[in-house]
């Protein structure tokens, strides 16, 4: 693990912002001026979603070399440090964070799955140190303890749901409303990873509002490339304005090079680097 490397944690992420932020989805969003755009379904039927298994596999991947500097993304249930950007704890494969609230709604899940669990008893703490980076009532037996968790099935399955829950389902939806391919659907996904879903301008919805202002989605009858672009540029402006996200090489030179390729479909074989180091998928 490199601190530099991995777990750029999101920004102000609650489940609500989930129900009120993300999904002012779409076609309203699209706006009623624009009797031009095609009446087909955004995405056509020859292209297959980021929701495919072997497309959402290689979402993984690609997140993981950013998060992790690894392809292994299934290496990471274990995973839990504080990385010193305020939001406590960071773990599991997708950085849930015990000072930002959905790090408690998954072990809230966990435990529904397996009540008893051997992280079940935490509740309580990661309640009183939501919305702070306070590691009291955890410490070092909450760690371990994570790490024993992380052995189980269910825990990985808990960590799973709560992924495609709060992150890969609402941007996926949102992306294929907009008329994007696989590409801008991970695009999407991977903005809403490190910025969290929500309304406010440094969050995933944020973002999209940004960008809508300088480019027509194609739901809305404007080009692809030009649209992921101007997304990636708003992305940007709020990467930057945050230390822990200031390296903004997982724009640079991962998605702007499958975007530059005009690989909408996000096919392998892919190459790209994050933090200067290479990655590759072959298939």
């Amino acid at each position: 693990m490199h601190p530099s490397k991995h777990r750029t944690a999101r920004t102000a992420r609650t489940a609500l912002a989930v129900l009120v932020g993300v999904l002012p989805l779409t076609l309203a969003a699209a706006g009623t001026g624009h009797a031009a755009a095609p009446a087909a379904p955004a995405v056509s039927v020859a292209s297959v979603g980021l929701d495919d298994p072997a497309k959402k596999e290689i979402a993984m991947e690609l997140v993981s070399s950013a998060e992790n500097s690894s392809l292994d993304w299934k290496a990471q249930y274990k995973y839990i440090e504080d990385i010193g950007d305020g939001r406590g704890y960071t773990a599991g494969i997708i950085g849930f964070c015990s000072g930002t609230g959905d790090m408690l709604e998954l072990v809230q899940h966990y435990t529904d799955l397996k009540p008893g669990n051997v992280l079940a008893k935490y509740l309580p703490a990661l309640k009183k140190v939501n919305g702070t980076d306070s590691h009291s009532g955890l410490g070092s037996a909450f760690v371990n303890d994570w790490k024993t968790a992380a052995k189980d099935s269910v825990f990985q399955r808990a960590q799973n749901d709560e992924r495609d829950r709060v992150y890969f389902n609402p941007s996926v939806k949102q992306a294929k409303a907009d008329g994007l391919r696989a590409l801008g659907q991970f695009i999407y996904y991977d903005a809403i990873v490190m910025h969290g879903p929500g309304s406010s301008s440094d969050s995933f919805g944020g973002i999209r509002a940004a960008a809508m202002k300088k480019a027509k989605t194609p739901a809305q009858g404007g080009d692809e490339a030009t649209y992921l672009n101007a997304f990636l540029d708003a992305r940007k402006v709020i990467m930057k304005q945050e230390e822990a996200h200031a390296d903004t090489s997982r724009v640079d030179t991962e998605q702007r090079v499958f975007l530059n390729a005009k690989n909408f479909d996000l096919n392998p074989p892919l190459k790209w680097k994050v933090y200067g180091d290479p990655y590759q998928i072959n298939g």
